[in-house]
């Protein structure tokens, strides 16, 4: 039995001793041991699934908000997490508690009966379908976690909307090297008979997307310029590319027929929705204490994708306060393109400070992390902790930071900074 006094982390643990050798991406061995728990994943409020690359954790929080707006009471799946595993999971609008996600957990491991194998990712995925099964509620926001297809997400037989935000290359190691072969990956969350909305895609992942439709039969409604000009400000969330991520959920929400979602809904969401390390202005605290009190911005926005949209973001800051100088401080995992990144996120004297992500041995090491900064064209320097990062941009000068590069560098900078997500 796993002690519930022991914590989320002790009970996570104990699945390490079930990892599979080969993790392959599929969706067999969860399938099995969701059959063992009597298959929750088949009863469950209706499902708005999310796919993309960038922006699927910003489109579920405009999507969260909408409906909650509207009064509705709504459950959210996403991943990862940022400092507390339970942000994965959000029961008729609050983290699930610490004793009840054990106690799924716990289930979850009695029904591998000691020898099955099962990863990490699919054993959460498995106790967060018994919670969404067991807690009434209007509507799921299933957020998917890679990829698409055989995504532990993806074992769900019918939704009330397939959401696609842009499609961008990412995760080539699982997903393959080219937009189209990550784009009909990432379309294998289409369901015969069942509503498709998509962001505005680049040629070749639209072509892909619509190939993978007529394949199934699906017709996918891609967002237009009419659905843009029906998002007006103010929004929760900063940057002109939120404008998009807001739409779409809106979209998303009608292709549903998802009751009650007013215009009205609809302005109000867009306007509350929050999302943590998404260009976030952190308050006052340790963090901004060692940027001497100026302004700091998080971002975990990793690829090239997320640098061009970082870099309007900076544009939009530097037409309100021009005086102002950002510098950047980045660490990254090391299986992303951080030349790619850097270089859609470059600008004339541009300045970056890397450091390493403590506890994490998959990322850049601040050396080699710079090299690709200067290799985009920036300037760099390495450190070898994040607070002599902070303090060189510092002393450097710098009127404005931006952290960003790394969803695991932004989890302990919110940690660092007492802003635990909730």
């Amino acid at each position: 039995m796993i002690d519930a006094q022991l914590g989320v982390e002790t009970a996570l643990k104990r699945f390490e001793r079930y990892n599979p050798k080969d993790r392959i991406l599929a969706l067999d061995r969860l399938l099995v041991v969701l059959e063992e728990l009597g298959n929750p994943h088949l009863d469950l409020p209706p499902v708005i699934h999310v796919g993309g690359t960038n922006g699927k954790g910003s489109t579920t929080a405009f999507i969260r908000a909408m409906a909650e707006a509207a009064g509705l009471s709504v459950h959210t799946s996403t991943s990862p997490h940022l400092v507390r595993f339970n942000e994965r999971i959000r029961l008729a609008g609050k983290l699930i508690e610490d004793d009840y996600l054990v106690s799924c957990l716990e289930r979850v491991e009695s029904a591998l009966k000691g020898h099955r194998q099962i990863t990490h990712f699919e054993a959460a995925q498995a106790a967060s379908f018994l919670a969404f099964h067991e807690t009434p509620a209007d509507l799921l926001i299933l957020e998917v976690g890679l990829g698409g297809r055989y995504d532990a997400s993806n074992v769900i037989q019918a939704a009330a909307c397939s959401v696609f935000c842009p499609i961008d290359l990412d995760h080539q190691a699982f997903l393959g090297n080219t937009i189209t072969k990550i784009a009909t990956d990432k379309a294998g969350i289409l369901k015969p008979g069942c509503p498709a909305v998509s962001a505005i895609q680049n040629e070749e992942a639209k072509a892909a997307l619509e190939a993978e439709a007529a394949r199934t039969g699906n017709e996918i409604d891609f967002l237009t310029p009419d659905d843009l000009a029906l998002i007006q400000p103010p929004l929760g969330l900063w940057g002109e590319h939120q404008f998009s991520n807001a739409a779409l959920a809106a979209k998303a929400l009608k292709a549903a027929n998802i009751q009650g979602i007013t215009p009205d809904a609809i302005a109000r969401g867009a306007a509350s929705a929050r999302w943590p390390a998404r260009m976030q202005r952190l308050s006052t605290g340790p963090v901004t204490a060692l940027a001497g009190e100026k302004p700091v911005w998080l971002d975990g926005g990793h690829n090239p994708h997320a640098g061009r949209a970082l870099s309007a973001v900076l544009d939009t800051l530097d037409s309100e306060e021009p005086a102002k100088r950002t510098m950047l401080v980045s660490a990254m995992l090391a299986n992303k393109d951080a030349r790619g990144f850097f270089a859609a996120l470059n600008r004339p004297g541009l300045r970056v400070f890397t450091c390493p992500i403590d506890n994490n041995e998959n990322s850049f090491t601040p050396d080699e992390l710079a090299s690709a900064a200067r290799e985009a064209g920036a300037g760099a320097e390495a450190h070898q902790s994040f607070r002599a990062a902070m303090e060189a941009a510092r002393a450097a000068g710098a009127e404005r930071i931006l952290i960003c590069g790394s969803l695991y560098l932004a989890g302990k900078v919110l940690a660092l900074n007492d802003e635990l997500p909730d």
